[in-house]
Formats: structure tokens, sequence, C-alpha cells
């Protein structure tokens, strides 16, 4: 038990040997996949550490039976082409490579940590679920682990020449990096996806290269070498075995040997020494039957002493994460102490595979996440059924699964995972890291290269906040339709900011926030009254007070003068709807038929808007608004009743008034803007005069909401002043 059970690390660097080691690992029906993949590797390597390092992993992934795809990445991903011929002779096996080697920056990421602030726990917890969500295929992990516990064999072969050295050299210092990833990052996931073989031998590792000197010590308290402690637990096997099938009683025996991590961790975890451990050497008994379970205890203790006090009976009680499994400590044969576990197949397979509880256990516990737990049962599953489907479609696809992306995981500058929600842009990021920051939030970086404020985020990004020594949050960060914001938790902390401001200042800048909108939809006589009612206000303070909080949105208070009928068109009008007349005239005059009539231009009448028709002198019937300036001085006998008769969700030209600094590609981005609207554009005027420039623009649209989130995209051009509806 002084070296860990796998083997040692693959040093030949030709082509032969390596072609000879991986025929003894891969299944006979195997593709020529790997094979191909084998000699490009050499090609592109040649005789060197890569190569044998590359072919050292592609025969741990070979154990795993994972498929040819995974072993034929595992050679190529220390030599990626960027050229098509590539991807279309190794296919899936491309993709999978590139993946590995994407993850190498991860490496580095478990000590990039400097704020002492951050709990490490938690730092290497969001660590490790980031891991998972940036790779598109599960696959991509076991490669890496594989590639990982190479090198650590690796590191182990050279210990001698290393030994006779100062323990400050590079290499010392590269076996220590090596063990704490290990320890970490590789090891925990290993576990958590139920790679048992390299999660065992990882650990073991990683305890060598970080606590020599305690590895040693209980390596020599070993009373045995790992072969002869094998060769007992063989002949209890055996034994227990031959009193079972004299008893009828259908069974699984199998070892379960420690490893010296293993020992020393339990001994820290219960406080023991190690004279005090009585697992050293155990096995396990699967059998169908609960019933089963105590009748095999009884057989146990029949032929060998219990020890007092070591009996515990998890099937009466199950453990926090139902955990369910009977564990006693025997005087087995040469009065050495044995361990033995009994559960059914059904109980081992829960505690293999279950809730994913069991690994929160080993890790030492932390927040349940049962929405992330289940995600890792199910990986856990795929890579069960493994065996019985290696070499179909079927498994390709179970394994590329978008399980982990519903959220995003970055990086602070000092290399602290944050976890957001999926969209989430920097603003988010900033609030999720302290709520000053948020409120304080001018601009950000995104691995050094700054950005607007509201870019989506993406996995694995460094992102760093541009801040002010005192500010407050942008009112627009409210508004859904600029994407500032995409967490609940952000936005609620605006909302708070501006409900805690004084109420005085919340009428006044709500007044400002309210004329702005109606001067921007055009809408020049609402009645403040009604609109607070319609919003369940009983004065137009407290509406223009909750407009200065945030809690009435730019939505709410849109829709409301919608509705009102005093603003730009609506999706369902007003009136109902009446059949057009035959002349194809979008208003009618009651009790005077189908009569030709002309929109004025003056004030260019759209529905919903009130409007009524003048008789003019030549001209026929002329519709205006009703509230139009040039009929202010007209005639009231020559004015009728109008209606509009449209169909329901008809399509309006607005026209909207633009000013800018101006500059080089301006109509260029506002062109931009209304093309990401999917929104016709009639006509464009654009006029520079000095510094400025006036743009005149003729959209169709089809609700008021479309009108109002074009208008606020556009006023987040850069260099734009002002636009509002004409």
């Amino acid at each position: 038990m002084t070296e860990p059970s796998k083997p040692r690390c693959f040093d030949a660097t030709d082509l032969d040997t390596a072609r000879q080691a991986l025929a003894r690992v891969l299944p006979v029906a195997e593709n020529d996949l790997p094979w191909r993949a084998l000699e490009f590797a050499h090609r592109q390597l040649g005789a060197s550490t890569v190569f044998s390092h590359s072919v050292g992993t592609a025969l741990i992934v070979a154990e795993l039976r994972v498929g040819a795809d995974t072993v034929a990445a595992a050679l190529l991903h220390a030599c990626l082409d960027d050229r098509p011929e590539f991807e279309s002779t190794f296919g899936p096996a491309a993709r999978l490579a590139r993946g590995v080697a994407a993850m190498a920056r991860i490496e580095t990421l478990a000590a990039t940590t400097t704020d002492k602030r951050i709990d490490p726990h938690a730092q290497l917890e969001a660590l490790r679920q980031m891991v998972l969500a940036m790779v598109e295929d599960i696959r991509v992990v076991l490669v890496k682990l594989a590639e990982r516990t190479h090198a650590l064999r690796c590191a182990a072969a050279e210990r001698s020449d290393l030994e006779r050295r100062d323990t400050d050299t590079p290499d010392a210092a590269t076996r220590e990096t090596l063990g704490q990833q290990a320890r970490e990052l590789f090891a925990p996931l290993a576990n958590r996806l139920g790679v048992w073989q390299i999660k065992w031998e990882m650990e073991d590792w990683a305890f060598r290269y970080l606590e020599p000197d305690t590895y040693k010590s209980i390596a020599a308290q070993l009373d045995e070498k790992r072969a002869g402690r094998e060769a007992y637990i063989q002949h209890v096997i055996e034994r227990l075995q031959a009193e079972l099938a004299l008893h009828g009683i259908e069974a699984e025996v199998s070892g379960r040997p420690k490893h010296i991590a293993s020992i020393v961790n339990k001994m820290r975890r219960k406080h023991l020494s190690f004279e005090q451990l009585y697992d050293i050497r155990a096995v396990r008994v699967l059998v169908k039957h609960e019933i089963d379970c105590y009748t095999v205890l009884g057989l146990v203790h029949n032929l060998w002493q219990p020890i007092p006090g070591e009996f515990d009976d998890y099937i009466s009680q199950p453990k926090s994460n139902d955990y369910r499994s009977l564990h006693t400590a025997v005087i087995g044969p040469e009065d050495r102490a044995l361990e033995v576990q009994i559960r059914t197949f059904d109980m081992h397979r829960h505690a293999e595979l279950g809730v994913a509880a069991h690994w929160r256990y080993k890790e030492g516990g932390g927040r349940q996440d049962t929405q992330y737990e289940e995600k890792i049962a199910w990986l856990r599953r795929i890579l069960e059924w493994k065996d019985d489907v290696a070499d179909s479609s079927e498994f390709t696809e179970q394994f590329r699964t978008e399980l982990f992306q519903d959220q995003v995981y970055v990086l602070t500058p000092q290399g602290r995972v944050v976890a957001l929600d999926r969209g989430a842009t920097p603003v988010d990021f900033a609030y999720a890291v302290h709520t000053d920051l948020g409120h304080r939030c001018r601009g950000a970086k995104i691995n050094g290269a700054m950005v607007p404020l509201n870019t989506v985020l993406d996995n694995g990004q460094r992102v760093e906040i541009i801040s002010v020594k005192e500010g407050a949050p942008s009112r627009d960060w409210l508004n859904p339709a600029l994407g500032y914001l995409a967490t609940h938790r952000a936005r609620s902390k605006v909302r708070a900011w501006f409900r805690q401001r004084d109420v005085g200042e919340q009428v006044s800048l709500g007044r400002t926030l309210l004329d702005k909108e109606l001067k921007r939809l055009g809408v020049v006589d609402a009645n403040q009254e009604k609109l607070a009612q319609r919003l369940k206000f009983g004065k137009v303070e407290e509406l223009l007070a909750a407009l200065g909080r945030g809690d009435v949105g730019q939505r709410d208070l849109v829709n409301a003068l919608q509705e009102s009928g005093k603003a730009a068109p609506a999706l369902v009008p007003t009136a109902k709807p009446r059949a057009r007349p035959k002349s194809g005239s979008p208003v009618v005059i009651p009790g005077l038929g189908d009569v030709p009539l002309t929109l004025a231009r003056c004030c260019k009448p759209q529905p919903p808007e009130a409007i009524v028709a003048y008789t003019t002198v030549g001209r026929g019937l002329m519709v205006h608004r009703a509230d139009c300036a040039s009929l202010r001085r007209a005639n009231p006998a020559r004015m009728m009743d109008a209606e509009w008769a449209i169909d329901t969700g008809a399509a309006f030209e607005v026209n909207i008034q633009l000013k800018a600094f101006d500059r080089q590609g301006l109509l260029r981005d506002v062109s931009d803007v209304i093309a990401k609207d999917k929104l016709d554009v009639l006509r464009v005027n654009t006029e520079s005069r000095g510094e400025y420039a006036y743009m005149q623009l003729t959209v169709r649209v089809r609700e008021l909401q479309q009108l109002s989130r074009l208008l606020a995209r556009l006023q987040h051009v850069q260099n734009v002043i002002e636009v509002r509806r004409s």
C-alpha cells in the first residue's frame, strides 16, 4: 500500500510500443479511429514526452470504456490542427480534443484567488460547477481527468532524482501544484461523476505530494504490502462465499481495500489513531432482499468475533442522505481487524448513484442544491450504462448534454468564481459581488476589453467593474427592453434604491420621467388624474412617487396610455373594429356613408387617436386629430364626428425625430437598431448642421410597446442626444 495501485507512467516515445500498449486495452471490435489518431499524433509530436503523455492519457481513457472517439481525443488534444481536413478526418473526436485543450486554462484557476475574504470551500465548489458548465460534452471532463492522472504518475516517476535536490526547486513546486489541483478540483469531480478508479488514485498521489511525511508514516504503519493485503482479502472472500453457499444465500462478495488518503481522511474526520481503525481491510456483500442482510450479518458474526461498539445499522436508521447499509467490524483470520458492509443491490445502486448526496458527505458537506444533485445523478447513471451502449450513437448523444447550462460562471479580477443566471450582464455581476458596487457601476471589462453594460456574460470570462466613488443606479437599468438586468436579485436591489429616496425627490423624478415619456411618444393632452386611476393610484402624486421609486415600470405606463387612447398606434383600437369602407378609407363618418376622405398633413392623425372631420372648400373632407392646432380657429359648424375603421393588428406609420452629435457610422447604427426590432423603415431624411445631425425617420409599427421599445433603444445609440415621436 506504499504505492497507488495504478500502472506507472507510460514513457515510451516510439510508435510501435505505443501501438502495442493500446492494443492490450482497446476492445477487439474497436474501429480504426484511435489508430489513425495515434499515427497523426506521432507525426505531429514526434518521439517526445508530449507524445508519450498523450498515449498514457489514452490508455487510461480506454480503460474507462467510453468509446473510440474519446480515446482518439486523448491522443489528439496536444496536436490540434486548424485546417478543415482535421475536422473531416476525425469528426467528433476533433471536437472533443478541442474541448480538452480549452480546459487547460481551468487548471490555474484553483490557485488564482487572492481575496482572503472568500470562503475557500465555496470558491472550490463554484469552480467545480464551472468546469461542468464550460464543457459541451461530459467526456471532455473524463479525458481531462485521465490526462491529470497520467501527469501525476509521471511526476512520481521522477521523484528519486528530485529527492536529492532542494525541495524548493521548480520540479518540487510542480508536483505540489499537481497535487493541489488533484485534491481540490479533479479528484472531487471524479468522485461526483462516479469514476472511482481515477478518484482513488488521484487522492493517493495528491496526498503523497502534499504531505509526504504523513504519507510515509501511514505507509510504514501498515503491517503488510499491498499484495499481501489483497491476498488476505481474497482469502476472506472465498471463506465467506463458501459459508453463504452452504446456507443457500445468493450474494456478490467483493473486496474494498483502503487507500492511504482514505485512511488519513477517516482518522482526521473521526479523531482516531491508526490503531483505532478497524476498516483497513474491508469486504462488501450484496444480496437481493433486505431480510438477507441480517441473515448474512449473523453468519459473519458466527464466523468471526465481532468488535464491540463497531456495529452500525443504517438500514433501520438511514443516514441523512438516505444511505442504507449494515456495517460491522470483526476479528478476522490471523486475528486481524476486518470491516464487512452488507446491503442489497438496490441499496448499493442508490448509494453509488441515488440523489448524489453521497459526494457531499465525503467532501465535507455544504449547502444542498437539489437541482444540481439531480444533474450529477443523471450523469452518474449515464456512466453506469456505458458498458451496455458504449458503441451506439445513443450513448454519444446522452453525453452531449446541456444540463449545466442554466447558469453562467464568471471570475472576479481576484479569481473568485461568481455563479449567475444564464443571460446575466456585467450589471448583474456587479450586484452579485456587492450591492454598493452595483449602484456605483459605470463600465465593465471582459477579459481586459471594454464592453457595453448590457453585454451577455459567458462561462469562464474574467469581469472587471469600473465604478465611481459615489453613484446611483440608472433608471434605464429597469427597462427590460434595454437588457441591462437579467437577474431578479439585481433588479430588486435597483428598485429598493429608488424606493428609499426622499418622497419629494421621488415625485419630482417621477414627474420628469412621465413628461419625458409623454414627449417621446408624442402625447400632448394626457389626463394625469385618469392615468393615475387606471394604474390604481388615488392621486397623481402617488403615481409620480411610484414612477420615481421604480414601482411602476415603463411598460405599465405605456399600457395605461394605450388604454386611454391618448398615445400612438395600439394593437387593439379603443372602438370596436368597423368594416372598412369600399373606398378603402381608414375613417368613417357616422351617418354619412362611404365618402372620400383625406388625412391632414399638419397633424398626421393615426389610430386610435381621437379625430374629427372638417369640411374644406374645394378639397372635400379633411381628417384631423381632435387636438390639432389648426382647428382652434376653425368654424365648429364645419366639424363632424369621425371614427377609425381599422383591422385588429394593422400597422401604422410613425414619424420619429432624432438629434445626435454627427459622426461617421451614425446612420448605420440607427438602422441596425431598427433592423433588430424587425420594423419597416419607409423614409429617412438626414441633415447635418455643424456638429449635430438631425434625422427624420418614418417607420411602420403595430403597437405602442414597439414604438416605446424602439425609442428607448435609439436613445442609447452612441452620440444620440434626443429621440422622440414627431
